[in-house]
């Protein structure tokens, strides 16, 4: 893993992550240059990401993923920095990944972490593996497929402490395909860039059924912006019913209303 320190000003990244109480290493910030480069090489290629500029990168992807320690401030205590509480195996699940955010991120910042990845395209899936060697992380998985699918018994159904999504549907859609991932005594979280309050509210029902309980939202700004965000955080306290998820694209066209 090879990059040129020289070719980037880290001054803003530090400040922000400072912000968020966050500290890192020399060899953790190389690894998040180096994967910003990978990033642009591959999305030359294939449709990774709008965003494309450094600065724009390290705050609407980077930043925005590691403002996760927002409503798990425990996860500050797994960098490399904090050896001694290290090996704690918290496990969290990111559905949607995309280009592999907000689980990359958090797995630089956070290496005890473990995580594995879900995205339905195969190409992406591809471009996660390469990230992953290129940056030689451990204790995270790529995996192809649907959440509808994973989420089944005899898969990774409820075998997680967070499940995560950066994923862009609505909170009753995303509810079903990522709290039977969730252990019981868990976390659903969901980032959301827009969104109101009241879609919580509609998103009560579905989350009920699905084991989980009334969820909260907090409210944040991008570290130095005006650029608002939102955490939908659910704590699951029963087992998901077997008949959730529904098959592939139910959640989708028909989410759970009642």
């Amino acid at each position: 893993m090879m990059c040129d320190f020289r070719k980037y000003d880290l001054t803003s990244f530090r400040r922000d992550l400072e912000e968020l109480e966050i500290h890192l290493t020399k060899e953790q910030e190389e690894r998040f240059l180096s994967f910003y480069e990978i990033l642009i090489e591959w999305n030359e290629v294939m449709n990774l990401t709008a965003i494309t500029e450094f600065d724009e990168v390290i705050k609407k992807h980077f930043v925005d993923s590691l403002s996760l320690v927002k409503v798990i401030p425990e996860l500050r205590k797994m960098t490399s920095l904090n050896k001694e509480n290290q090996g704690e195996g918290i496990t969290l699940m990111d559905v949607g990944t995309g280009a592999g955010f907000p689980g990359i991120p958090l797995k630089i910042a956070f290496p005890e972490l473990e995580i594995t990845l879900l995205d339905s395209l195969q190409k992406r899936v591809n471009f996660l593996n390469e990230v992953i060697k290129k940056l030689s992380l451990t204790g995270i998985t790529a995996v192809h497929g649907r959440a509808e699918d994973f989420a089944r018994p005899g898969k990774l159904r409820e075998q997680f402490d967070f499940c995560v999504s950066r994923a862009v549907a609505n909170l009753s859609t995303l509810s079903e395909y990522c709290i039977p991932f969730v252990k019981k005594g868990g976390y659903f979280i969901s980032y959301k860039s827009g969104g109101t309050e009241e879609e919580a509210v509609a998103a009560e029902a579905a989350v009920r059924i699905l084991g989980g309980e009334k969820p909260k939202v907090f409210s944040f700004y991008l570290p130095g912006t005006d650029i608002g965000r939102k955490f939908y955080v659910i704590k699951k306290k029963a087992p998901t019913p077997a008949k959730y998820p529904r098959k592939a694209g139910l959640p989708a066209k028909e989410p759970i209303l009642s």
